[in-house]
């Protein structure tokens, strides 16, 4: 388990391991390179993501657009592990005692700690004391015999593993433009709905239109109805009005005229009736 768990911190953080098998000697080293492998596996995710977004050019959302990437780069993570000395120790700590005390500074300061720590017995010397000079001989003939082939292997893996990644990325960023012209197009689509709406307006005021116009031919049907039976009705009371006067006037004439006045007539109509005959 422990192999297992070892061989998938290798895969995420390659420059720690690779500079803890490369420079391993003591127990101290042992555990400064853990401490570097847990620090660097923390911050393996985000330096992936900074060297991503600076070989593409893009800029992560936590940055504003006002930094200045020219002056100021993001951090990137090294492709090999920094020089050491003596197997563990870096090579900027010689470099910085240089400055203030000269070459003989960084031997003055270790020899003098371990002094310290040997004259106060701080470290007591025991018979386990001299594992620390066995497994210091162990991890250099390690190193010098499989060191290349494991760094080797490891760098395989972490290309891979970087491949990987840098494929899902590229994935999911064709993913997100697909998306992003799914959106545009929808939003295309959906400017078709301003026509719909419009031509739906129109459509319901043409009904609307229509509706007013054979409610307005209904009432004009209906006004125009009860007027021509106002006008019938009218018509037929002046003329039975009209037959009832005229037959009340002939009534009243026959009663007015005489038996007597109706033999005259009479046979004045026959004598009118020979003299235009005679005439003839």
């Amino acid at each position: 388990m422990f192999s297992r768990l070892a061989f998938n911190c290798a895969k995420q953080v390659r420059p720690a391991l690779i500079g803890a098998v490369r420079c391993s000697g003591t127990e101290a080293a042992t555990s400064q390179s853990q401490q570097l492998m847990s620090k660097v596996a923390v911050m393996a995710p985000a330096a992936s993501r900074q060297l991503s977004a600076t070989a593409t050019g893009d800029r992560p959302p936590w940055e504003g657009p006002e930094r200045d990437l020219v002056n100021f780069p993001r951090p990137v993570m090294p492709e090999e592990p920094g020089k050491v000395r003596y197997l563990f120790v870096p090579e900027e700590w010689f470099e910085f005692f240089y400055k203030k005390t000269g070459v003989t500074g960084p031997y003055v300061l270790a020899f003098g700690i371990f002094n310290y720590v040997m004259s106060k017995e701080v470290w007591l010397i025991e018979h386990e004391y001299y594992y620390v000079y066995a497994l210091a001989a162990i991890f250099y003939f390690g190193d010098k015999k499989f060191g290349k082939q494991i760094g080797d292997y490891l760098d395989k893996e972490i290309e891979a593993d970087t491949h990987f990644f840098e494929k899902d990325r590229l994935d999911k960023i064709a993913n997100f433009n697909k998306s992003i012209e799914e959106e545009k197009t929808l939003q295309w689509q959906k400017e078709a709905d301003k026509l719909i709406i419009e031509a739906k307006r129109e459509n319901v005021a043409l009904q609307q239109e229509a509706i007013f116009r054979e409610r307005a031919m209904f009432a004009y049907q209906e006004i125009k109805r009860r007027l021509d039976y106002q006008s019938q009705k009218q018509l037929m009371e002046r003329r039975i009005a009209q037959k009832h006067m005229v037959e009340w006037i002939v009534a009243n004439v026959l009663k007015a005229i005489t038996p007597q006045q109706e033999a005259d007539t009479l046979k004045k109509c026959i004598v009118d009736l020979q003299a235009m005959s005679a005439k003839a």
